[in-house]
């Protein structure tokens, strides 16, 4: 998922129809909140989290753009269709969720022989079968042998991975999503910028949902993986699944206790709202 300038008509009276509709909808997200989303993280063991590196620790692929974004010569935001298509696209939570599962659970030891596809398939899958709800010790972790950083392991089964890793479908149907579509309070963004650092310092990185509704200008997951904090603002150092050459920056100014995101290929810079998903219930 990715910025999408196509917006909904706002402000339209509905039509008794469509208010029963949107009713039902929120009738049954917060029923699946209630039944999903309510027990609390385990505790977690293992002792310290090791450092999240980049270089190491996230996917050598990109999310495909299906869009280009630019500004044209008025100045306004436009967006036309890529061609070619690429092949591997709107997988953003897929891949952020994967990287950090990857980085919890498992040990690549690239001193032990490497194996066929059929068991890398089964340990990928054994891998992203995990909750982020816990941690393990490192001598209980799945060990992938032949490589040393899931970056290596990707580059060579990139489609494998790419296939067990999960589907679309996972990024529409996150539990997660149905915090975007309540209000935002700058009260609560301090609140959520401050335990996000608390997170960091005990697991080493956390899957964050960015986006700004009901716009949807920008609907994405991005995984953070470290913090740098003055008194004026707090740098989130960010794995972008979109653009995995090189790490990029989401910043929380304090004065104004609210994220901003930086230009980049599909977003054109500015305020976002952002909170963390999968690990802990959505706040």
């Amino acid at each position: 998922m990715t910025a999408n300038l196509s917006q909904p008509t706002w402000g339209t009276k509905p039509s008794p129809g469509k208010c029963q509709l949107f009713r039902q909808a929120v009738v049954f997200l917060l029923s699946a909140v209630l039944w999903t989303g309510c027990a609390g993280p385990k505790a977690a063991s293992g002792g310290d989290p090791r450092n999240f590196e980049f270089s190491k620790d996230t996917f050598s692929y990109a999310n495909g753009l299906v869009w280009e974004y630019s500004y044209d010569a008025n100045g306004k935001w436009t967006t036309r269709r890529r061609e070619p298509r690429p092949t591997y696209f709107q997988h953003c939570f897929v891949v952020s969720r994967s990287a950090c599962q990857f980085f919890e659970y498992a040990r690549f030891e690239r001193s032990l022989p490497k194996a066929d596809k059929d068991t890398y398939r089964s340990l990928i899958r054994r891998v992203v079968s995990t909750s982020l709800h816990t941690t393990l010790p490192p001598d209980q972790k799945i060990v992938i042998p032949g490589y040393a950083d899931l970056r290596s392991f990707s580059r060579d089964y990139e489609k494998l991975l790419q296939a067990e890793c999960g589907g679309v479908w996972r990024c529409y149907f996150q539990r997660g999503n149905w915090r975007m579509i309540f209000p935002f309070t700058r009260n609560q963004q301090e609140q959520v910028a401050e335990q996000l650092q608390q997170h960091l310092q005990e697991r080493g990185a956390v899957v964050v949902h960015v986006a700004r509704f009901p716009s949807l200008s920008i609907n994405h997951a991005v995984v953070f993986f470290g913090a740098k904090a003055d008194s004026e603002q707090i740098d989130f150092a960010t794995y972008d699944p979109n653009e995995p050459g090189a790490p990029t920056n989401i910043r929380f100014d304090r004065t104004t206790k609210t994220f901003y995101m930086p230009y980049n290929a599909y977003f054109p810079g500015g305020r976002v709202d952002v909170y963390q998903i999968y690990d802990r219930f959505p706040y």
